[in-house]
Parts: structure tokens; C-alpha cells; sequence
């Protein structure tokens, strides 16, 4: 099956990023190395253990200090704003201000879905004995302790960030003052108390915390006071200590957390924003809740809820029923994650810690103005952070040149996909003008007879869902698979599912046992002569206008009808029975959990084979996650062969590159920033005839074996040729980029040309803002020896070499500025 699949790739002779390894480890070059800490119980030599030791001991990689490393570098876009490299570039105040709060997020989905699950494995005692010993896997109880103490560095980071930094320079600046309610006027403390009588005391319910009230059923992620009361006649009868009482007051959740408030100066040539939030305000107020009672002293609190459920897809008769009866168990999971202000009591702490059942290192006491930090999101300070250069202007994504004329009305989309592929960049290409218009043009074609799609993840006000109710309310054929499994899009996964139902659509929710991820649609259209052809979309991300804007993704518009074919019998497997084994698999398309891992080990084995054979080879992959253990085997033999392999791997990764005599060959980069990584691309050297796949699946077990994922091959050369750019400037980048050192951990160079890695020749340079400026570099083998070769980069044939990348831009504002000039160019 490759070897046809490889004949389909002619002559694009795409060379792969040449590196070395020599300064890998030098000191005297690195800045920022994040965490700036050996984590505990990590190994940091590895070069004594066995190949299949450091595949599969914990010590070498464990997936839940990989995704917290991650986060360091999320946090470090907060901490260090002018990273080493950046020329002088800087992430913007109010951007510091984001970053802070997506690590919080992140955090809050990482202890709802991650720890969730550990801590049903430590109920379980779920790790074998036998898989303990000899593969050094830790316990569960294990990894929650080493889980508790990384993060509890981390919230220490934020906090500081947030309360020694980045508030006070939105105050300095005249951008945003967060106030206490003893900080204001007078006038304004009666302003707020009249709101809170009329607005909010109503919404209260205080919750006495004794034998006759039960715990109060908190939601997820919530936030609640503590109150310590006394009762003054209680007190005259039987002393202070007797007197003491404790009350929970949970605050409503879809209020608004934060409130304009009025203070002293702000007319003195600052016109800040000056906000309190609501917790301020019912402090102040908690005598009307508690007539006759002393407040001695308020806690505030958030607690976090278990999001990892046991679930039994094979004994449901209704997948959707089991999936709505979920989400009522999720209002009620166990606790996971306590966070506290600092200064409660130890026997206030210690009652809620009774009462939720959490343990000493679930509990993380913050000294922070605001304890939940992901609320920060939501300040309101955009209008002014937007004109005064706080934050990175807004971008706008382009209409690839393919499709202009059917976006201007001149042509259909389907004749501009019929005449050639087009290879989509989001957010860089406009979602709405691309993908969106894509769908709509084909519920409105007369031509068009039916319509097939994926849904994994889309908005709640979703134009595709529209576009496919208007489709069968036109008569066509619509087909949609709705994963009901998309975690924390379940219930509206639900609802959109019930919704296609009721307008006409045959809806499957799925294979049982599978997440299906992979991201596809397929129109079906009859021709001028009367002939059936298929249109596919094949994409990397969601079919989701919103992340659209933020996600860097590929999709692919493709006429081929042997792809389209394959696409085909993807649908018949998904909502049918069809077993494409009986019919001799897939002859484009790599789809999990069949074939997809079988056809990477061979696409790899090949490489390993042109390596002995002297021929040119590399394998190049960009990628969320990668830990499949097979995988991560097959790269190191490969690097043992003398294969070049890039990693370019936003978040977990199971790979130790730069490892002497195991991965000299092996580099891996981590790329964050603005936008979020969300590509996936798979390339292979072949011989000197590249291959490009683009799909859905990350390099996971999860999606590998437990997921249906798609990756297409990538015929068109111009798509190639873009493809390899985004390659070329990940592995270029000095701005948004880390490598993973030897150790597990994630440095950057002091400076662009101290890391001749991330360096390109002087003389061998090309303007990537220049879409028809390349660089050409006439030589058989692409490791040969050539004037590149001493500053570590072979830029290769016909492939662009952003010189912008290594002066002054990271590789995504570089995109930006280059998917401007082009669509600028073309629109003249």
C-alpha cells in the first residue's frame, strides 16, 4: 500500500532542516530554561538505561509533569515577555494578563479530566503490580503527590505575576484598577450596597453548616464564601469559644464577576477602569444574611469536580441517553481540587476538607486579589488595551488566491476545487471565506445531491449547522456524524445532535468503543454531463468558527476523487457497518485505529532503510502530543540509523532528544504563542521524493488506537511547497519556539545566532514576507556538505527560508505579515 501510495508523489524534491547537536547543553547560550526546576522524580541521565527503559519508565517521561512543563511555558509568554531572540519584540501587557489566566484554565481542565482520572485509579489501585516492576510505572497515589507539589510552584508563579506585576502595571499605565471595598468612597460603597439589596441578596441562599443542613451541593469550578459568625448572646452564656459558627454562602454563577466601580484620583489623567468584584461586594454585606450574628471572618473558596467518568458505551442502548445521564452524574462528581485565600483557619479548612472528602495536597492557598485566576479573562479593559498597544492587533484571515473568484461570485467553489487542490492555513486564511462558504455553497448548488460531514467541536451559533439544516431542508441528502463524546462539549454536542435529527438529517452519534475525531466533509455533486463527483474537506482543527481564529490548522479542498472515494467508505464505516479490511484497505487516506500507527512504523521503517542505503532521509512531524510508545521506538531507531527526525510538538512529549548514542539525531521544538499549535503534519523524506500527510491525529495511544482519525496525502506541489514553509519556519523560529533539552527540559537560546540551529546562511536568505522569493539550492544529497551546512540549516530546493524569522518575528506574526503581502499581492 505505500509503495503505490508513494508513486503518487512525484518529483517534489522538499529537502528537510539540517541540524546539529553541539549546543544543545551549553550553558553559557541559555536565557530561560522552564521549568526552571528539575521536577521531582524526574531522571534527568538517561543515557544508562535500556532502549526499552526509556520508552516506558516514568521516571523518563510521565504524561501529567509533560503537560504541567507545558504549562510553564504558557506561563513563561507572562513571566518573561522579552524572550531571548525577539529583536526587541515583546508580548503585549494585557497578553501577559491572558496568559496568566489560560495557564489557569488549562489548569482547571488539567485537575477536572487528568488528576479526575488518577483519582479514580487510586480508589481502583488500577496499576498492576507486575506493570509497576517492570516497567517503573508509578501508582496513582504517587503521581497526585508529584502533581501537588508542581503545582503548587505554579500557582506560587501566577500569583506573584499577577499581584507583584501585571496589576500593578495596569494600574501604572492608566488601564485597570481592581479595588477592594474599603477602598472606595462613601458615595460608592452605598452605591454598591443599594445593588446588592436590590440585585443580589435575593440570588443568595446562606447555608449554616451543622447537623440540621447538609453540605450545599457546589458546582464545579464555583466560587464560595466561608463565613465564621458568632453569636453574641450565645457568647454572654458560654464563652468565645463556644460561640463560633461557620455558614457557607455559595455565590451564583452566572452573575457578573466583575462591577465598574468609581474611585478617589481616577479623573487625574487616568481614566482607568476601575472594577471590584462580586465577592467584594457580598463581604460587605453579609450582615443581611445574618441578622443577629457577628461576622468575625469571611474565606473565599473554589472547588473543582471530577470531569472523568467511568462510561460503558458497549451496554447502552442509547448512546445519546447515556451521554445526557453523564452530564447530570458530572453535577454531582467527587471533588478533586480545593483553592483557598490565604489566612483560613485551620478548622474552617479542615470541616470543607471533611465535608468534600479532598486530602492535604488537593489544597492550594493563594495569595491573589482574585483567587480564580481564569476570571481574568473577563475584565473589562479591551477597548483601551486595543488602541494603546497592550495587546497584539486583531487579525483578520485572508481569502486563499483559488478561491477568490468564487468568494467575488465569479466562479463556483466547486469549479475552483475542480481545477486545483487548495491547501487551507487558518487562522492566516479566513474560515468564514474558506471552509464555512464551502459548506453554504454546497446546501445552495441545485447540482448538489448530498452532503456528509464530521462534528467533533463547533460554536454554539454554528453557520456549518445551519448551512446543513437549509441543505436537507432543500431536499439534498445530509448525513452527520455527531461525536457525543467531545469532552466538556457533551451536552451541546447533545443538543446539536437532536436539532440536525428534527430538521431531517440522519444522524449517527458514532463507533462504540471510539472517539471519532477526524475532521471531514464530503459533497456530492453531479457534473455538467450528469456524472456523481465528491468534494471532500480534510482538516487538521474543528469545524469551528470561533477557535478558527486562534487554532493554527490545515485543511484540504480536493476534487481527487480517489481521495474522495476513500472518504466514501470513512462514512460507511462511521454510520454503518462497513468493514474496509474486507475490501483491502484504504488506497489514499491513513485512518485509525486500522491502519494508521501499522502505516507511520512503515513510513518510518523506509527511512531507516534509505538511511543504510545512503539515500536521502528525515521524517518531520508537527503534532499537539506525542507518547505512543511504538512511535517513539521507531524515531529512536531511526535516529540509531542515522535519520533526521524533527519534532514539533506543542505539549506532551514522551521523546529525550540530544541523548548521546540514542537520539543525536532527534530534535524537538515546542512552539507558543499568539495562536494556538494545532497542526497536524506528517512528512517523510522518501528518497528525495517527499511525502506530506496532513490530518486529525495527534501521535497518541488516545488517538491512535482509541480514535477514528483521517490523515490525507498532499498531492498539489504549491501545497507541499506551503506545507514545507511552516516547517521550515517552526524549526527557524527564535521568538515563539523552545527545545527540549537532553534533561526533559525546555530552553531558549540567549540569541538567534548562539543556537546555530535556529540561524540561516546570510547569503542563502529569502524575505518571507516575499511569496515569490524562495531560495535554490542545486545538490543531489540534502545533508551534503554546503555553504549552509556550518550554520546548521538546509534551507533546501525551492523551498522558502524566512529570513524575517531569525531578526525580529516569530514564525506566527511572520505568518501573518506573509499571508497578508500575498493575498495583497494577488488581489492587485
Amino acid at each position: 500500500m505505500l509503495d503505490k501510495r508513494a508513486t503518487r508523489h512525484a518529483s517534489h524534491k522538499h529537502a528537510f532542516l539540517k541540524f546539529n547537536n553541539n549546543s544543545s547543553n551549553n550553558n553559557d547560550d541559555v536565557h530561560v530554561v522552564m521549568p526552571e526546576h528539575i521536577q521531582e522524580g524526574v531522571r534527568e541521565d538517561i543515557a544508562e538505561l535500556e532502549l526499552d527503559e526509556v520508552v516506558r519508565f516514568d521516571s523518563v517521561y510521565n504524561h501529567e509533569l509533560s503537560w504541567l512543563s507545558f504549562n510553564w511555558r504558557v506561563l513563561a509568554l507572562a513571566m518573561h515577555p522579552n524572550l531571548p531572540g525577539s529583536r526587541g519584540t515583546t508580548v503585549p501587557l494585557y497578553e501577559r494578563l491572558r496568559f496568566v489566566a489560560i495557564s489557569a484554565c488549562n489548569l482547571d481542565e488539567f485537575f477536572a479530566k487528568r488528576v479526575g482520572g488518577l483519582k479514580r485509579q487510586e480508589v481502583a489501585s488500577s496499576v498492576s503490580a507486575l506493570k509497576a516492576e517492570a516497567y517503573q510505572s508509578w501508582p496513582a497515589a504517587k503521581q497526585l503527590n508529584l502533581i501537588a507539589a508542581e503545582v503548587e510552584r505554579m500557582v506560587d508563579a501566577q500569583s506573584s505575576m499577577l499581584t507583584d506585576t501585571l496589576l500593578p502595571e495596569l494600574r501604572e499605565k492608566g488601564l485597570l484598577s481592581i479595588c477592594r471595598y474599603d477602598e472606595l468612597s462613601t458615595a460608592e460603597q452605598t452605591r454598591l450596597d443599594e445593588y446588592f439589596a436590590s440585585e443580589l441578596e435575593v440570588l443568595l441562599t446562606p447555608i449554616a453548616l451543622d447537623p440540621a443542613h447538609p453540605f450545599p451541593q457546589l458546582q464545579t469550578l464555583s466560587l464560595s464564601l466561608a463565613v465564621q459568625l458568632r453569636n453574641p448572646e450565645d457568647q454572654a452564656k458560654g464563652g468565645a469559644d463556644t460561640a463560633l459558627r461557620v455558614a457557607i454562602v455559595p455565590l451564583p454563577p452566572n452573575l457578573a464577576r466583575w462591577i465598574d466601580v468609581d474611585i478617589e484620583g481616577k479623573t487625574e489623567g487616568k481614566n482607568w477602569t476601575c472594577v471590584t468584584p462580586l465577592e467584594e461586594i457580598v463581604r460587605a454585606n453579609l450582615d443581611s444574611l445574618f441578622g443577629g450574628m457577628q461576622v468575625v471572618s469571611t474565606h473565599l473558596f473554589r472547588v473543582t469536580r471530577n470531569a472523568e467518568l467511568e462510561r460503558h458505551e458497549e451496554e447502552a442502548e442509547d448512546l445519546l441517553d447515556m451521554i445526557s445521564e453523564e452530564m447530570r452524574e458530572r453535577r454531582f462528581a467527587p471533588f478533586v481540587r480545593m483553592e483557598i485565600e490565604e489566612g483560613m483557619p485551620t478548622f474552617i479548612r479542615r470541616h470543607l476538607m471533611r465535608e468534600l472528602s479532598l486530602k492535604d495536597t488537593d489544597i492550594f492557598e493563594m495569595d491573589v486579589p482574585v483567587l480564580d485566576l481564569s476570571s481574568i479573562m473577563s475584565l473589562p479593559v479591551g477597548h483601551k488595551v486595543a488602541s494603546g498597544g497592550y495587546a497584539w492587533p486583531a487579525w483578520e484571515g485572508t481569502t486563499p488566491g483559488e478561491l477568490q473568484g468564487a468568494v467575488e461570485g465569479r466562479e463556483s467553489f466547486f469549479g475552483a476545487i475542480r481545477r486545483q487542490d487548495v491547501l487551507l492555513h487558518h487562522p492566516f486564511h479566513s474560515f468564514g471565506n474558506t471552509v464555512q462558504r464551502f459548506v453554504e455553497a454546497a446546501a445552495d448548488d441545485d447540482r448538489v445531491v448530498a452532503i456528509k460531514a464530521t462534528l467533533y467541536r463547533t460554536s454554539s451559533d454554528s453557520p456549518i449547522i445551519s448551512a446543513l439544516i437549509k441543505a436537507v431542508a432543500k431536499g439534498k441528502q445530509v448525513a452527520v456524524l455527531v461525536e457525543l463524546k467531545a469532552r466538556f462539549d457533551e451536552e451541546r454536542n447533545v443538543s446539536f445532535a437532536q436539532r440536525l435529527e428534527d430538521a431531517g438529517c440522519a444522524v449517527a452519534y458514532g463507533v462504540i468503543g471510539l472517539k471519532t475525531h477526524a475532521k471531514l466533509v464530503q459533497v456530492v455533486r453531479r457534473d455538467g454531463t450528469g456524472k456523481l463527483a465528491t468534494y471532500v474537506h480534510i482538516g487538521t482543527g474543528n469545524y469551528n468558527p470561533s477557535t478558527a481564529r486562534v487554532y493554527t490548522d490545515f485543511g484540504l479542498l480536493s476534487a481527487n476523487q480517489k481521495i474522495g472515494a476513500d472518504v466514501t467508505d470513512v462514512f460507511k464505516m462511521l454510520t454503518g457497518l462497513h468493514s474496509q479490511a474486507a475490501v483491502g484497505g484504504y488506497d489514499e487516506l491513513l485512518v485509525s485505529p486500522k491502519y494508521m500507527i501499522d502505516a507511520f512504523v512503515e513510513l518510518i521503517d523506509r527511512e531507516i532503510e534509505a538511511a543504510k542505503e545512503g539515500k536521502p532521509c528525515g521524517v518531520t512531524v508537527k503534532v499537539n502530543s506525542l507518547d505512543e510508545p511504538v512511535l517513539v521506538r521507531k524515531i529512536y531507531e531511526a535516529s540509531l540509523a542515522g535519520v533526521k527526525v524533527n519534532c514539533i510538538v506543542r505539549g506532551v512529549c514522551r521523546l529525550r532528544p540530544g541523548v548521546p548514542g540514542l537520539s543525536d539525531n532527534v530534535r524537538v521544538i515546542s512552539i507558543v504563542g499568539r495562536f494556538l499549535e494545532h497542526h497536524r503534519v506528517y512528512s517523510f523524506m522518501n528518497r528525495g521524493d517527499p511525502l506530506y500527510y496532513i490530518g486529525s491525529a495527534d501521535w497518541m495511544s488516545r488517538n491512535l488506537r482509541r480514535r477514528v482519525e483521517v490523515a490525507t496525502p498532499v498531492h498539489s506541489e504549491e501545497a507541499k511547497t506551503e506545507i514545507q514553509r511552516l516547517l521550515n519556519s517552526c524549526l527557524l523560529d527564535g521568538v515563539d519556539a523552545w527545545e527540549m533539552r537532553s534533561d526533559g527540559r525546555y530552553e531558549r537560546p540567549q540569541t538567534i545566532e548562539a543556537n546555530t540551529r535556529m540561524s540561516i546562511s546570510a547569503d542563502k536568505t529569502c524575505d518571507i514576507f516575499d511569496p515569490d522569493q524562495y531560495v535554490s539550492i542545486d545538490f543531489e544529497d540534502p545533508y551534503a556538505t554546503t555553504p549552509m551546512e556550518a550554520d546548521g540549516v538546509n534551507a533546501g530546493r525551492g523551498v522558502p527560508a524566512p529570513e524575517c524569522l531569525s531578526e525580529q518575528y516569530g514564525m506566527q506574526q511572520s505568518m501573518c505579515e506573509y499571508y497578508a503581502r500575498r493575498s495583497r499581492v494577488k488581489k492587485t
